[in-house]
């Protein structure tokens, strides 16, 4: 009950809720960012949700398009801009994800959404995390975030989907406010971003 109907009314509630709320936030961080990235304040990428049906994830932009002589993209360390390291050490370019809330893509709690190009480095336990909708926050973000291992994370998601309720959810958002404030399981050094999934080792 609570999974099909109940779940996807609060996340629609909260999601225009919090979009009100941060509405100040929201277009400062857009003028700001329309200014930096040349008038493209948003990052899309494509991502596999629930039941890897793939949608597009939606993140204000925190780092330039800049490439080299050979068009390849630059590092992170000369991409990341000023305002964009604020905004992911705050976790606030994940804001526009309530839009793909709303739409039905995400939920506010659930596994992170992560890269298409993992889904072949699966193995059957790992894939389980693609039997709910991914989330904006969820189980794994509150135990570590992208400071603990890729096995880790996996084990925190399927745990998420096995004691899915609501009681765990209200537990995640509360623990999500907590670690945003204290910026607790990030990455301290210059690259945020987690090392890449490299799949499972035989």
């Amino acid at each position: 009950m609570y999974s099909n109907y109940i779940k996807r009314l609060m996340d629609i509630l909260l999601s225009l809720i919090a979009l009100i709320l941060l509405s100040p936030v929201i277009i400062l961080l857009w003028i700001c960012l329309f200014i930096v990235n040349s008038g493209h304040p948003f990052f899309y990428q494509l991502r596999p949700g629930k039941d890897e049906r793939v949608f597009k994830l939606i993140k204000f932009k925190s780092m330039t398009d800049q490439r080299d002589e050979k068009g390849v993209l630059l590092t992170y360390e000369k991409r990341i801009t000023r305002i964009g390291s604020f905004i992911r050490k705050y976790s606030l370019d994940e804001i526009p994800q309530l839009f793909n809330v709303l739409l039905g893509d995400m939920s506010l709690i659930g596994p992170r959404p992560l890269l298409i190009k993992y889904l072949p480095l699966y193995n059957d336990f790992q894939k389980q995390r693609h039997l709910v909708k991914p989330g904006i926050t969820g189980w794994a973000q509150v135990h570590g975030r992208n400071s603990i291992s890729w096995e880790e994370k996996f084990k925190y998601d399927v745990w998420y989907i096995e004691h899915l309720s609501f009681k765990t959810d209200v537990l995640i958002l509360i623990l999500t406010i907590k670690k945003v404030i204290l910026k607790d399981g990030i990455n301290s050094g210059p690259n945020l971003n987690m090392v890449a999934f490299k799949g499972n080792k035989a």
